[in-house]
């Protein structure tokens, strides 16, 4: 006897769950790393007033935005405002240009559309991040090569020392040379000064015993 058929179709073995795009999980990951002021719930509608586009410009270029120029709202109207300004005054820094078309598209929450951008601002925010590290040593200047410009800077500033003090003690001779010989001449005016004293004295004495000697022939004539 053959076996009795049901009338169901067999269920088919559940086969492997689609994997999840690499690329928007690398997304929300990078977007994790930022502080938003409010916690993503449904991203199309978190970023459809801009404003927390304008948040994560700013903490990774915080000159770049003035968050105080973002409103947050519901409104149609002022949402077109904010990502008019974004698109004006920061995305243009960065080399980027929302088209009109997107625009609207984010501020209606059109899925997928936050997403779009998420992935053109990291791409510019991480080409500007690029360009604004320090070129690389060569590889000659690695090791041995760092060594050696490294001795030759100390060498250099050493060099440069040097010859500074050599300078400051040279000065410092030349100023006790010329003190020394002011000293000298002043000794020797003083000396001179003294002599002239003594010959003065001398005459002055002299002259007293002339006097002197006049004083007593007139008191002995007077006799």
């Amino acid at each position: 006897m053959a076996p009795r058929r049901s009338g169901r179709a067999p269920m088919a073995a559940e086969g492997p769950q689609p994997a999840p795009d690499t690329s928007l999980v690398s997304l929300y990951r990078w977007l994790d790393t930022v502080p938003l002021s409010r916690p993503r719930r449904n991203i199309a509608r978190d970023f459809s007033d801009g404003v927390l586009a304008a948040e994560v410009v700013k903490f990774f270029f915080p000159s770049m935005v003035e968050l105080h120029s973002f409103v947050p709202t519901s409104s149609t109207a002022q949402k077109v405002a904010n990502w008019g300004h974004l698109n004006r005054k920061v995305l243009s820094k960065l080399n980027l240009r929302l088209p009109e078309e997107m625009i609207q598209q984010l501020v209606q929450s059109r899925p997928g559309m936050a997403e779009q951008l998420l992935q053109l601002l990291r791409e510019k925010i991480q080409e500007r991040q690029r360009q604004r590290k320090p070129p690389a040593e060569p590889a000659a200047l690695e090791e041995g090569g760092y060594l050696d410009t490294a001795h030759a800077k100390v060498r250099s500033d050493l060099g440069n020392q040097e010859g500074v003090a050599r300078g400051d003690m040279r000065q410092q001779l030349e100023e006790r040379e010329q003190a020394l010989q002011l000293a000298r001449d002043t000794i020797q005016i003083l000396q001179a000064k003294v002599g002239r004293l003594e010959q003065l004295l001398l005459l002055k004495n002299l002259r007293i015993d002339d006097l002197s000697r006049q004083l007593q022939q007139l008191q002995g004539h007077r006799r």
